[in-house]
């Protein structure tokens, strides 16, 4: 009953899998097509990589894609951080759950509600002092920081539980200033929570259409509304090529990302060995 029940589990596994990735896997196959096909491979070749360096348009937009993922990913970083030791060593309970609640809330929004109501948002601020077009790049990063930040803040704050508060507070009790004793003794053992916090960040914008959708501007377009405007007419194979390395780089930053987590995890058992 067991191996059944194994061999059912694993069949269902192996079945997500290629639900999720075969996919991008063709996606991957036809980007290195010869030909402009979505449909028929007429053999290997590296023409639409040349292509898509060559896209102007497409290039500006994944130049702007990455600034706004990059400045995201740093902002939302350092205020998650800051948050994330606040509410730590916040002594009121309610205070705390309170606060935990509200920042749970841009994940479990849907994104068109909280693409809709930021823009409204900013068109009425831009309404209060006179300005029509007040939608651009810094609408993008408050919004992109507003839904990144709490992913932050749950990355970190189970770091810091773990912590041993104690050598903090020996730290400063032998002379250390409390900011050189948090980065002496507090920021090494939370270094992975922050890590994987800023990786999130990046790839949640670096990813996302919808609230960029309600929140951008026509001087500052991302890849992801530039790549739907495409598809009004027909999408090209140097879409595909362009999406195939986005994908590679956000796979070898995930990678990194837990490698370098289970080494942490393997020298925090170490020492407390």
């Amino acid at each position: 009953m067991k191996k059944k029940t194994s061999a059912l589990s694993n069949f269902y596994i192996v079945l997500v899998f290629i639900f999720l990735y075969a996919p991008i896997a063709v996606m991957m196959l036809f980007s290195l097509n010869s030909t402009s096909s979505t449909y028929v491979f007429g053999g290997f070749s590296t023409h639409w990589y040349k292509e898509m360096f060559s896209d102007v348009a497409a290039m500006q937009s994944l130049k702007n894609t990455l600034i706004l993922a990059v400045a995201t990913a740093f902002i939302a970083t350092v205020l998650g951080v800051l948050a994330a030791v606040g509410l730590f060593n916040s002594k009121n309970r309610l205070y705390k759950s309170a606060i935990m609640n509200i920042t749970n809330v841009p994940m479990m929004n849907p994104e068109i509600v909280t693409g809709i109501a930021m823009m409204l948002l900013f068109v009425f601020a831009g309404a209060l002092i006179n300005k029509s077009d007040v939608l651009g790049f810094w609408t993008l990063l408050i919004a992109h920081v507003t839904f990144a930040l709490p992913y932050v803040i749950l990355n970190v704050m189970p770091k810091l539980k773990q912590l041993d508060i104690h050598v903090y507070e020996a730290a400063v009790d032998l002379g250390c200033k409390p900011v050189k004793a948090f980065f002496k003794v507090v920021f090494p053992e939370i270094l992975t929570g922050i890590i994987s916090g800023c990786v999130m960040s990046f790839t949640l914008s670096l990813d996302d259409f919808i609230i960029s959708y309600f929140t951008n501007g026509p001087s500052f377009q991302t890849l992801p509304i530039y790549i739907f405007s495409m598809t009004k007419k027909r999408v090209k194979p140097d879409m595909f090529a362009l999406s195939t390395l986005m994908f590679v780089v956000i796979l070898v930053l995930l990678i990194l990302m837990n490698v370098a987590q289970d080494r942490a995890d393997k020298k925090g058992k170490s020492d407390a060995r």
